[in-house]
């Protein structure tokens, strides 16, 4: 009898194994379980794994690592036959494999933002470049104000709110529990401020995080919650949902949280002297800030660590369809002007019909 379990067990893994192939292999099958599957696979583990005050999956690859490296121990102490061993660790690897893609994973290779939206992207224009930094960097300076505590109760209603305008709620999760990440020292060792569980289909993020960077990461780390893979297009619906908020610490919250990436942009585009012109041009309280936050997590990163994870984590997003790796980051501002430009447009049509 326990021969036959053992036997049906093996086969539903083998089944679900081919599925999650098939479903990577399949033109179009990533989009079905992205919009069919995970909006009911997600929403069952998000709410069983919202009833733990502590990081389910953080224990759970605690435990697997840890199980992987004692059973062949084990199994040496016991005697056990090495044919037994490897059958044991590979159906073990299998079930991660089935449990990652079947709980998240497969959202990797769904129709991008562009795809999914039928948003035109909007090639660079040096005006367009220059227009665009002149708003942001007002509205920037406008929604400057200083943050000395995380209201975490009004970060999660305003962060839900606004993905609901945009309808973009694929889990049912009224009370979604953000976790501290268990692992916060080594977190802020390799500079990760967030990141989505996808075994239990939890979001933590660093304890390290400071108040005036809360509300913009909880926004990054949901839309991985509601689906999106993509870091680009994670950070670009945190700026979306942060900035058209009610609440003012919020806002800066999500302008600030693009700052990295549009002195990036203009460093590289616009050339020294107009680069120089647009720092002069933000409050001396943000260029202090911006300075303070550099030094705060360079004073906690590991270049070793660091450097190692960044290498590991490039491979993951690559070997996932995330072609750009880790450069994906820069692309935020692409997306964006996009989104501006094409709402305008938009609008324009709207008014003239």
């Amino acid at each position: 009898m326990k021969k036959n379990k053992k036997h049906i067990r093996y086969w539903i893994l083998g089944i679900l194994f081919v599925i999650v192939l098939l479903l990577k292999l399949i033109p179009g099958g990533n989009t079905f379980y992205a919009h069919k599957i995970y909006p009911v696979v997600g929403t069952i583990l998000s709410n069983i794994s919202s009833l733990f005050p502590f990081a389910v999956s953080d224990f759970f690859v605690i435990a697997s690592i840890v199980w992987l490296i004692g059973y062949p121990v084990y199994a040496f102490i016991k005697h056990l036959s090495w044919k037994q061993v490897l059958i044991k660790m590979g159906a073990f690897l299998a079930l991660l494999f089935v449990w990652f893609y079947w709980a998240w994973g497969l959202n990797y290779g769904q129709d991008n933002y562009y795809q999914r939206t039928h948003t035109r992207p909007v090639q660079y224009d040096e005006e367009i470049f220059r227009d665009f930094i002149d708003r942001y960097i007002q509205s920037l300076n406008e929604n400057y104000v200083k943050i000395a505590e995380t209201d975490e109760i009004v970060i999660r209603q305003s962060v839900m709110d606004a993905y609901s305008k945009f309808g973009f709620n694929r889990i049912s999760n009224n009370h979604p529990k953000v976790k501290t990440m268990l692992y916060t020292p080594l977190a802020s060792m390799v500079g990760v401020t967030g990141s989505m569980a996808p075994f239990f289909v939890e979001f933590t993020l660093n304890g390290d995080l400071l108040p005036h960077q809360y509300a913009a990461t909880y926004a990054h780390e949901y839309a991985h919650l509601q689906g999106i893979t993509s870091e680009r297009e994670a950070s670009f619906y945190a700026y979306l949902t942060t900035t058209r908020s009610e609440n003012q610490a919020i806002r800066f919250s999500g302008y600030y949280s693009v700052l990295s990436y549009v002195l990036r942009n203009a460093r590289q585009l616009l050339g020294t002297d107009s680069y120089g012109d647009m720092i002069k041009r933000i409050r001396p309280e943000i260029r202090d800030l911006y300075d303070a936050d550099y030094a705060y997590w360079r004073a906690k990163y590991s270049e070793f660590i660091g450097k190692a994870q960044d290498h590991l984590f490039d491979f993951y997003l690559k070997s996932n369809k995330e072609p750009s790796g880790r450069k994906s980051y820069s692309e935020v501002i692409g997306l964006i002007i996009s989104y501006e430009i094409n709402y305008k447009e938009l609008c324009i049509q709207e008014k003239n019909k």
